[in-house]
């Protein structure tokens, strides 16, 4: 099998699998967040009716998220990119790590440049989602989401990350954007609030209502030093830790004048 045929292949059941996921996650988590209302971050918005609007978008730009890591993996197969690391369990974690962190930051400061009058034309149509929900993870023109997940195809020219590295951090993006659109907020606590870098899910949901704050994606690192964090992040997530109620898996009680009212 050609390079050029197993690296088309692989494309699209990448692909397939993050659509797959995409789905399997959402009906899940939606069926998580009809059981925990009190946790929704914004209550006075809902963003429902443009769900199958959101769902036809992502479905494209799922496919241009996937390009970048195809073309960086292709372009170390070919000798054109640096030569991989060698992969073995005990530099997996800090390599991870290190990925992470320069994800981070490339999108950082893409997401910022994407925020500028001459590029915003390109990310408008994500911030249609103000109160953004789990299917709006992706409903973003195909090229603002090409650029924003182009680290893959950029990286391996600087760094020669091992393809489970650069694999796995694709995965992840994955699955933590889905968490970070999701609207409701289950990760509220000391580590995501300073002096911790981590992040929660209310840090991303305050990008959509504010839109002039919080641009990092894994950490408040880039937020916190060049002062684009939101002045009330720390306190929402506060907020959140204390007041939070319990999670559960059981469907909420109807008020008793809504039983009334059905019977």
């Amino acid at each position: 099998m050609s390079d050029e045929l197993f690296y088309l292949l692989f494309l699209f059941g990448f692909y397939l699998t993050t659509v797959a996921t995409y789905f399997a996650l959402g009906f899940g988590l939606t069926w998580f967040n009809e059981r925990n209302p009190e946790r929704k971050i914004q209550r006075r918005r809902n963003n429902d009716k443009r769900r199958n609007a959101e769902i036809r978008q992502s479905l494209a730009s799922m496919f241009s998220a996937c390009l970048p890591l195809t073309i960086g993996l292709y372009a170390q197969q070919k000798g054109w990119a640096m030569a991989p690391w060698a992969f073995n369990w005990w530099t997996a974690v800090p390599l991870f790590v290190l990925c992470m962190f320069l994800y981070d930051t490339w999108f950082y400061f893409m997401h910022r440049l994407l925020h500028t009058k001459w590029f915003y034309p390109l990310h408008a149509l994500h911030h249609k989602s103000v109160a953004p929900t789990i299917w709006s993870t992706y409903s973003e023109d195909v090229l603002d989401n090409f650029l924003l997940q182009s680290f893959s195809a950029v990286i391996v020219f600087v760094v020669p990350f091992p393809p489970a590295i650069l694999i796995g951090q694709r995965l992840f993006e994955h699955f933590n954007g889905m968490f970070g659109h999701c609207g409701f907020e289950y990760f509220a606590s000391s580590t995501s609030r300073y002096p911790s870098p981590l992040l929660c899910t209310t840090f991303h949901d305050q990008h959509h209502s504010g839109f002039r704050y919080n641009y990092g994606n894994y950490f408040s690192f880039w937020d916190r030093v060049l002062g684009t964090i939101s002045p009330n992040y720390d306190q929402r997530v506060k907020t959140f830790e204390q007041e939070g109620p319990p999670l559960t898996f059981s469907q909420p009680a109807l008020p008793e004048e809504a039983t009334e009212k059905a019977d």
